[in-house]
């Protein structure tokens, strides 16, 4: 089993900079791809970023390229999503994913509990 905790959200302004990290319980961290997702209301969850066990392989969804940048510290057992350049369409809960894989992620096997980013115009 792995735990995953989120931080990092809150209200900004449009145009605006947020980092979110996801802690992970446990000495197995590497061994996980990691990714971020996100769901605004009435909206189904989506893929936001992605990053292979060695951070070798990164993927983003094209609404967050050129934007967002995950990267993950493996001796902090830690994830992180820094955001910019926020638009109001980012507003959201944004989750933290985990999969047992030498890939990217496509089918997380464990979930935090999300945590709220909002956006004002």
């Amino acid at each position: 089993q792995v735990q995953l905790v989120e931080s990092g959200g809150g209200l900004v302004q449009a145009g605006g900079f947020l980092r979110l990290s996801c802690a992970a319980s446990g000495r197995t961290f590497s061994s996980y791809a990691m990714g971020w997702f996100r769901q605004a209301p009435g909206k189904e969850r989506e893929f936001v970023a992605g990053i292979s066990r060695s951070a070798g392989r990164i993927s983003y969804a094209d609404s967050v390229k050129g934007r967002f940048t995950i990267s993950r510290d493996n001796a902090k057992n830690t994830v992180y999503l820094q955001m910019n350049k926020l638009k109001p369409e980012d507003t959201a809960v944004y989750y933290c994913a985990a999969e047992l894989t030498m890939w990217d992620i496509t089918t997380p096997n464990y979930w935090g509990r999300g945590t709220q980013v909002t956006v004002s115009s």
